[in-house]
C-alpha cells in the first residue's frame, strides 16, 4: 500500500527538501520519523525540491507502507515525532504507481515582499524586505509577460541538468495589502531558482530600475548573465501541487 501525504513546513532551519549528506532536510526528518514508526527504513518521494530556507504550505510526498497502518493514526504518529516546524496536514491512500513529481499537473508558488523602510522582527523569516517604494502596476505589467510558454534559460541557476528550459506559466500576478506585496505564480514545472529570479526582475521593475518590457528581452536573450541574482529564499512558499 502506498500513502500520499500533504505537508507544510517552515524551511528556515533546513537545507531544503532533499536528502543531503551531513545536512538537515525535510525529507530526512520525515524518513527518520517513519523509520521510528515502522522500525525499518522508508524512502519518501516528494513532488519537488524546495531549496534551503524555502517554505511549503502544500508539499506532497508519497511512500510505500512496510505494513498495514491506519492512515489517520499514521498522520498523528508522524506529527508527534516531527519537530514543530514540520506538520503533516493529511494522509491518504494512493495508487501503487502514483508519482508525486511526474503526475503533478502544475505547482503554485507565492512570494512575499515586505515593502517598508524598517525591518520586521517577525517577518524576516517569511518575506523579502524591500525598502524603496514599489510600483504595483509596473510589477504586474512585468508579471504578465511571463504568462505562456517561454524559454526560461535566463531565469535559472546553472548547474542542474534539465532536458529543456522551456516552461509554461499559467498564472503570474502581484497583489498588495498594506505594506505586503504577494506574487502568485502557477506553472507546469519550474527550473531551479526560477521563481526567485523572476521575482527579482519584477521588483527591479517596481523600483523603476528597469522598464517592465525588460522581461521580454531577458526571455528572448536566454542569457543568465543579464538577469538579476535570485531574490532571498525566505519569501518563497510552495502553496499547492495540483494533480
Amino acid at each position: 500500500m502506498q500513502a500520499r501525504i500533504t505537508i507544510e513546513y517552515d524551511g528556515s532551519n533546513y537545507f531544503g527538501w532533499q536528502l543531503q549528506a551531513g545536512q538537515d532536510s525535510i525529507q530526512a526528518r520525515l524518513e527518520d520519523a517513519l523509520g521510528r514508526i515502522f522500525s525499518t527504513p522508508v524512502r519518501v518521494r516528494g513532488s519537488g525540491r524546495t531549496d534551503a530556507g524555502v517554505h511549503a504550505r502544500g508539499q506532497v510526498a508519497a511512500f510505500t507502507l512496510p505494513r498495514p497502518f491506519d492512515l489517520g493514526e499514521l498522520r498523528r504518529a508522524l506529527n508527534a515525532l516531527l519537530p514543530p516546524d514540520i506538520v503533516v496536514l493529511a494522509a491518504a491512500e494512493a495508487a501503487d504507481d502514483f508519482d508525486p513529481r511526474r503526475h503533478a499537473r502544475s505547482r503554485v508558488y507565492q512570494y512575499r515582499v515586505l515593502n517598508r523602510a524598517i525591518r520586521s522582527a517577525f517577518e524576516y523569516r517569511y518575506s523579502w524586505q524591500v525598502r524603496e517604494p514599489l510600483d504595483l502596476d509596473a510589477m504586474n505589467q512585468a508579471a504578465r509577460l511571463f504568462v505562456g510558454e517561454h524559454d526560461f534559460a535566463a531565469f535559472r541557476t546553472m548547474g542542474t541538468e534539465v532536458r529543456s528550459t522551456v516552461r509554461r506559466v499559467l498564472v503570474s500576478e502581484w497583489s498588495r495589502e498594506g505594506k505586503h506585496f504577494t506574487y502568485t505564480v502557477e506553472a507546469s514545472s519550474f527550473l531551479r531558482h526560477m521563481v526567485r529570479t523572476m521575482v527579482a526582475a519584477m521588483v527591479d521593475a517596481g523600483r523603476g530600475r528597469n522598464p517592465p518590457g525588460r522581461i521580454s528581452e531577458l526571455l528572448e536573450s536566454r542569457e543568465r548573465a543579464g538577469a538579476p541574482a535570485p531574490a532571498p529564499p525566505a519569501g518563497l512558499f510552495l502553496v499547492e501541487v495540483r494533480y
